[in-house]
């Protein structure tokens, strides 16, 4: 006998959410060793460029030390991408100067705090995803205008002098600049740049030995090469002073114009906000690319948002410099081999001991190698081919909008009008739309092409109603639609013509590389999710003999519209689903009847309902399985790993199995009952037919508020009540309904009248079961 026995796991426990571990698929020992190794290489790249771009915002030099190692362990920690990487970042330099020049340092640290404290706001509204709707155009024409900012000011530091505060000044200061170098800056800078430039071509060149350098960083090489020679050569040139720890500056009260304060803060919130998720989200392509066992979860934004927010809120009250998710280390980080968050914690580590133990060393870089360092990053930030991919989508207009804009009036200023010329291009796109007529003259039937190119919008009525008038009564006209999208007021217009058309003896066929999809919604209906099934318009292959038509066309036509149209309304919630595990409060036991849409008759949706279907919704008694236990098995799994509430046993009319049953297709003594599997199977409702046979008719289960139609609909009643009794044997189901944990209900549902009928079961039998019809305004009647 296979009665139901419990997990190991407390009678009255609910299954925890499955754990979202960072990474699985290697062993913990093999997962420390990646995340120390590139914990190591992104820790080499940080240091420099912290130092770097502390230099060039012109804040204190361990300010940048500071928010690299609150970036690393706070953001590791905290942050939703366990393979992003955060700090002090070079898109943050001209805004984060910019505020120092205006306020000074303490209140730019006491900026950041309230960036922070608004980017956890923004966290917990879940407005992430909402940042990345930003076009990428603009995003990238503000870094490419940070980065000629921050090129032009650090050339000045390169040729051994000053930069000023304005990109325009610097920009114009830089002839005399370039008449009057300062040799020894010049020179170690070159061999900065020199490095920085040669070092990742070395791998290629020297073979082995070559590979094994060039897995050196080269920002490191470059720094430490020029430090030596500058050292060596005993150069006299301006270097970098970390001050005493106690004497290092902490945040206070901002002081100033309330609306400049504002400002600063949306500034940051904004800027630190959008790169870091673009870098989060340029992270998970990365690992999904390099494959392999270390599986990483996708990254959750929100998170990331929350953890940003906390991280600058740490980072300002310790007097760091804003912070957000780096792509160069994230970027680093993911090619080294990191499969979760210790690395990034790590790098964070290692970061914070530099700062404390290797001052003196740190102290020996001259700063026109870090000038020359934070230069090349922001040459870099003028990517090519982020230029070659907003000119294939013709949005290059947007980029160089906001890049001027950017080095010209700043960043904040920069993106307000990228946006706004954004927008404008898209309003010219939609308005931009050509109509034209076309007649073309073929034997006995000419037919009249109207083709419209660009979308169709409101705007564009006037014109398609005066092209569409051009087409004579009664001829064949062809509607081209070469757009994506048709707005409410051209989708009329266009219907109300088309049955025009068609009614004055004429016909109209729409075509086009979007028309075909926009014609089929306008000649049927709008394909949603819960419209006719039978024949469905948005499911059916386009033939012209619906007895041809191809079922799996049909299948994979419903798969497309559920893609189309219902995968974008429920996406958020099975990416929670798929987060937490199921967690359903219910067992559903029902038949496999192709007409029984078990979604549709109990309004249920995705994780309510542990469903299970079989021919006759049976439930074999303990010890009768004969082989084959999945029905036992998901009761016990429903009942005791998932710990659902209560188990609904639901018949049908017109059940074939009861049906099969009625004819003794399930009669062990006749051939065709028992020699098949489906005979065998329906032995297993023998019970129901024997149940009507030995009890009265006062004790026969009933419909409320009606006769039974036949004896099929009254087995098909008895079924029901007889599978809920053998529920009731198995021995987890008895347990629970003896603790008054379980709940055993039945349901009768009536295919032709969409009629739901209820029945509950207190105990493990029934004296007179009576299925009650289900009203709209009441439970049952």
């Amino acid at each position: 006998m296979s009665a139901c026995t419990p997990v190991r796991r407390g009678a009255t426990e609910r299954p925890p959410p499955p754990r979202r571990a960072d990474t699985t698929g290697l062993p913990p020992r093999k997962r420390w060793s990646a995340d120390l190794s590139a914990s190591i290489t992104v820790f080499l790249i940080a240091l420099p460029l912290s130092l770097g771009i502390a230099l060039a915002t012109g804040a204190p030099l361990q300010s940048g030390l500071v928010a690299a190692a609150v970036g690393g362990v706070v953001g590791g920690l905290l942050g939703g991408a366990p393979l992003q990487v955060s700090g002090p970042a070079a898109g943050l330099t001209v805004v984060t100067a910019e505020m120092i020049q205006v306020y000074g340092w303490r209140v730019t640290c006491a900026i950041t705090i309230l960036a922070g404290v608004a980017q956890i706001g923004l966290g917990f509204l879940r407005v992430a995803r909402s940042a990345l709707a930003v076009s990428p155009a603009i995003v990238h024409g503000m870094l490419a205008g940070i980065g000629v900012t921050i090129a032009l000011a650090q050339l000045h530091v390169v040729l051994g002098g000053s930069p000023d505060s304005s990109a325009v000044s610097n920009a114009l200061a830089l002839p005399g600049q370039l008449a009057h170098p300062h040799p020894a800056a010049l020179s170690v800078s070159l061999l900065t740049i020199g490095l920085l430039l040669l070092w990742p071509r070395l791998r290629g060149l020297t073979g082995r030995f070559g590979q094994a350098l060039g897995k050196v960083p080269a920002a490191l090489v470059a720094v430490g090469a020029a430090t030596a020679v500058a050292s060596l050569a005993g150069l006299r040139l301006p270097r970098v002073h970390l001050p005493s720890w106690r004497s290092h500056a902490l945040p206070e009260m901002p002081d100033g114009p309330v609306l400049g304060l504002l400002s600063a803060v949306l500034t940051i919130t904004l800027v630190t906000s959008v790169q870091s998720l673009l870098s989060a989200v340029a992270v998970d392509k990365l690992a999904s690319r390099r494959g392999g066992d270390d599986r990483v979860p996708r990254a959750n934004l929100d998170r990331e948002l929350r953890g940003l927010g906390v991280t600058n809120v740490v980072s300002g009250a310790l007097g760091g410099l804003p912070v957000a998710g780096v792509a160069v280390r994230s970027a680093a980080n993911v090619a080294a081999g990191a499969v979760s968050r210790n690395s990034a914690v790590l790098h964070g580590i290692w970061v914070l001991l530099a700062a404390g133990l290797l001052v003196g060393a740190l102290e020996l870089i001259p700063l026109a190698a870090l000038a020359a360092l934070v230069m090349v990053v922001g040459i870099q930030m003028v990517s090519l081919t982020h230029i070659r991919t907003v000119t294939r989508h013709r949005e290059v207009v947007v980029y160089g909008a906001t890049a001027v804009s950017v080095v010209v009036l700043g960043v904040l200023e920069g993106v307000g009008i990228g946006v706004a010329v954004a927008v404008a291009l898209s309003l010219r796109r939609l308005t931009r739309t050509r109509i034209t007529v076309e007649k073309e003259d073929r034997p006995r039937h000419p037919v009249h092409r109207v083709c419209v190119r660009g979308q169709l919008t409101f705007l564009a009525v006037p014109r398609l109603s005066r092209a569409l008038g051009q087409v004579p009564e009664g001829e064949k006209a062809v509607v081209e639609l070469n757009g994506s999208f048709m707005d409410h007021a051209a989708y009329e217009t266009l219907e109300d013509w088309r049955s025009a058309h068609t009614a004055g003896g004429g016909s109209v066929e729409i075509t086009g590389r979007a028309g075909q999809h926009i014609g089929e919604h306008a000649s049927s209906h709008t394909c949603t999710p819960w419209t006719p099934w039978r024949n469905h318009q948005c499911t059916r292959p386009h033939t012209d003999h619906a007895h041809h038509t191809p079922r799996r066309g049909q299948l994979l036509g419903g798969v497309r519209n559920f893609q189309r149209t219902t995968a974008p309304l429920v996406r958020d919630e099975l990416a929670r689903l798929a987060e937490e595990g199921q967690r359903p409060s219910q067992l559903f036991l029902t038949c496999a009847d192709s007409r029984l849409v078990t979604s549709m008759i109990t309004s249920s949706g995705p994780g309510d309902l542990f469903t299970v279907r079989n021919v006759g919704n049976l439930v074999p008694l303990p010890g009768e399985e004969a082989g084959d236990e999945s029905v036992a098995a998901a009761i016990e799994y429903a009942v005791d790993v998932l710990r659902v509430e209560s188990i609904t046993v639901c018949g049908h009319s017109g059940c074939g199995a009861m049906q099969a049953l009625h004819g003794g297709a399930g009669d062990r003594d006749t051939p065709e009952g028992g020699g098949t599997p489906l005979g065998r199977w329906l032995r297993h409702g023998r019970p129901s037919l024997e149940r009507l046979a030995v009890r009265d008719e006062e004790a026969a289960p009933r419909i409320a508020d009606r006769d039974t139609a036949d004896e099929v609909e009254l087995l098909c009643l008895a079924n029901v009540v007889q599978q809920l009794e053998h529920l009731a044997a198995h021995e987890c189901v008895a347990r629970r309904v003896r603790e008054g944990s379980l709940e055993l209900h039945g349901m009768y549902f009536h295919v032709g009248e969409a009629q739901t009928y209820v029945m509950d079961l207190g105990g493990t039998s029934v004296r007179r079961p009576v299925f009650a019809a289900v009203r709209p305004d009441a439970r049952a009647v």
